[in-house]
């Protein structure tokens, strides 16, 4: 391709492209720009979110894992909130991911299974622009804690039914009120910690320390508590991925950290006041 005067590189359509493989950012930006792109490089989240502040884009090309996993969904959303028009193209190396990217679809235009076929990415680029006036609108995203606020019955129900599902828990006598009476204040204790408080002080601790107190007089064994752990985890997932589409992304990974944080320190509590009790019997 002929090289382009500057007046019509300002043309051009502009691209961020994000991506850590150094021979990546070497090849690919140039296959972009010998068809026709203007592409601005870059390797990490904060470099691209520095461009995204600074400049203008039409599209960005960004990789799914930008050195921690999920991070391109963080430039996504940061690209979504500040250039709304720009189109957004994920790269991902797992194809098995496919059907949970199709589940984040209002956030990501569209992505290509790495290593990325030139004619694909080509056609892929193609097609969103000729589609971005038929874009959908956009709803405003919601917090991971807003999430489980609104669905907090629903963690009850789905978390209620793993256990009956087992034949070991559900072989404990107990009234449903019974089971589930320690998990609107462990709740509680989850969604505070998501808006930045601490879950580990001795008061942010009650939830778990009473739970392990009365899972100790209906008979439970420690394993049996880790369990009842392990479902809540699985319960909480669920629901989150079942309202994916109205997650910010940007906070998501922290998010998913945070709750794993704040149910083992629960269930440490509960598994230290469980030992305690059966020491002071």
């Amino acid at each position: 391709m002929p090289e382009q005067t500057p007046d019509e590189r300002s043309v051009l359509p502009r691209v961020l492209f994000v991506d850590d493989e150094p021979g990546i950012r070497v090849t690919l930006p140039a296959i972009l720009e010998s068809h026709g792109f203007q592409v601005t490089t870059t390797s990490n989240v904060a470099e691209a979110l520095d461009q995204i502040s600074k400049a203008s884009f039409d599209i960005l090309i960004s990789d799914l894992h930008i050195g921690q996993p999920g991070d391109g969904f963080t430039v996504v959303s940061a690209m979504r909130r500040t250039q709304p028009a720009a189109i957004t193209i994920i790269l991902t190396g797992y194809p098995a991911f496919e059907t949970a990217l199709e589940a984040i679809r209002a956030q990501v235009d569209d992505y290509v299974v790495k290593p990325a076929h030139v004619e694909r990415l080509i056609g892929t680029i193609e097609r969103c622009l000729e589609d971005r006036g038929q874009r959908p609108h956009f709803l405003p995203r919601q917090r991971v804690s807003q999430i489980l606020r609104d669905n907090q019955q629903e963690v009850m129900e789905r978390w209620l039914a793993l256990v009956h599902g087992n034949a070991e828990l559900n072989a404990i006598v107990m009234t449903e009120i019974e089971r589930a009476d320690f998990l609107p204040g462990l709740l509680q204790e989850i969604v505070c910690s998501l808006e930045g408080n601490s879950c580990g002080g001795v008061e942010d601790l009650k939830a778990g320390t009473e739970h392990g107190r009365l899972r100790k007089k209906k008979g439970y064994s420690i394993p049996l508590l880790l369990k009842e752990g392990r479902f809540l985890r699985q319960t909480l997932c669920a629901i989150i991925e079942q309202n994916l589409l109205a997650v910010d992304v940007s906070y998501l990974i922290g998010d998913l950290f945070a709750i794993c944080d704040c149910v083992d320190a629960q269930f440490s509590a509960a598994i230290e006041s469980y030992l305690e009790r059966r020491r002071v019997a």
